[in-house]
């Protein structure tokens, strides 16, 4: 899963299709991970467990990563549903692989490029390139597929798995999505070669002052995408379009960029928020407190104030009811709620602008201890 800076499997389509993108995300500061890409980081981790050592996929229950657990369902709902089409395609078990396996070049051109294959196979005269993608979004099919190319191509010239593809006539490229199905796609060992070819001529290209800029959808995933002047240019454009003057070709047209301009707004937006929650300055707007979602500061306490005005049956379901919902009970009653009972936490930062009536959201650190405060800890 990881890859070099300058190019990998996860970013070879783009800098094939754009190969300016490259000094453009060098400037781009590091995006934080999120929880899709942590829950991927763990399943990914867990089925190399699985392949390597043969353990039993209900004893991964409870494992985590950083924030994310393997529950039961998503056992069943990714990890099961991913060792069982890896069954499929290889009923009598007969294919070797090699398992999480760091793969490079060893051209001059892509000196420094790396890349990590999820699974690599082999049975017969047929090689395997295998790779996991566990999202619930986007579907990836595996025809004509970059990352996998990338993949077969620095494996063939890495000595730990060349064994893989030595004298296979074939080489079957996989993508197994437990949400969306398998898909596959065979090619040859002269279109992994031709792939390298044009991979190396995008390298050299996006070494140069001038290389190209391309929008397409290769920008989904584009760090640089908040700075690109392709969008910046784009927008500028449309604000000063006239869309009651369109006609319906056009409206077509524009509808087509619409996704793309989307995706820039929001990480536009992101990259803003991230510059402000590390202490810079955005001109113009400043961080704010996500609207505050009530919570009981102790379950037990209001359970103990509550059952003394309240039946058990109207306040306590599987767990307590939440502040909204009681306080809609004690209504009915012309009771207003106790004092102490409930805390509003904000579930985040957004961004506004400087003269939002909203105050300046506080520090982390600055809005636990309030919180804490509060409930007298």
């Amino acid at each position: 899963m990881k890859h070099s800076n300058v190019v990998g499997g996860s970013t070879a389509k783009r800098v094939m299709a754009c190969p300016g993108s490259v000094a453009l995300c060098e400037k781009m500061p590091p995006k934080p991970s999120s929880t899709y890409a942590d829950e991927g980081t763990l399943l990914h981790t867990l089925i190399a467990e699985y392949l390597e050592h043969g353990t039993k996929p209900d004893k991964f229950i409870g494992r985590t990563y950083e924030a994310q657990t393997l529950t039961e369902d998503l056992l069943h709902e990714k990890l099961l549903p991913a060792i069982k089409a890896l069954d499929e395609l290889d009923p009598e078990g007969k294919m070797d692989i090699a398992v999480e396996t760091n793969v490079s070049f060893d051209n001059e051109a892509l000196s420094g490029v790396f890349g990590s294959t999820d699974l690599l196979g082999r049975i017969g005269d047929t090689a395997y390139v295998i790779d996991w993608k566990f999202g619930d979004g986007v579907l990836v099919t595996a025809e004509e597929n970059p990352q996998l190319m990338f993949y077969a191509a620095a494996a063939m010239r890495t000595p730990s798995v060349k064994w893989v593809f030595d004298g296979a006539t074939t080489i079957e490229c996989i993508i197994v999505q437990p949400t969306r199905g398998v898909s596959r796609w065979t090619t040859t060992p002269e279109r992994i070669a031709q792939f390298e070819i044009e991979l190396t001529r995008a390298v050299k290209k996006a070494q140069l002052p001038d290389a190209d800029l391309n929008v397409g959808d290769h920008c989904r995933w584009c760090a640089a995408k908040p700075t690109c002047p392709m969008f910046t240019g784009a927008v500028d454009r449309a604000l000063k379009t006239k869309f009651d003057a369109l006609d319906n070709t056009l409206i077509g047209a524009y509808l087509l960029n619409a996704d793309l301009l989307e995706d820039w707004i929001k990480d536009l937006r992101n990259l803003a928020i991230s510059t402000l929650e590390r202490g810079n300055s955005v001109p113009g707007y400043k961080l704010v407190a996500k609207r505050g979602t009530r919570q009981w500061v102790s379950e037990d306490a209001a359970k103990g104030v509550l059952l003394n005005i309240l039946d058990e049956s109207e306040v306590v379901e599987s767990s307590l009811l939440s502040p909204a919902k009681v306080e809609k009970l004690l209504k009915k009653r012309a009771i207003e709620m106790p004092e102490g009972l409930v805390v509003s936490i904000s579930s985040g930062n957004t961004l506004a602008s400087e003269d939002d009536p909203r105050p300046s959201a506080l520090l982390i650190g600055q809005q636990l201890n309030a919180a804490l405060s509060k409930i007298g800890i």
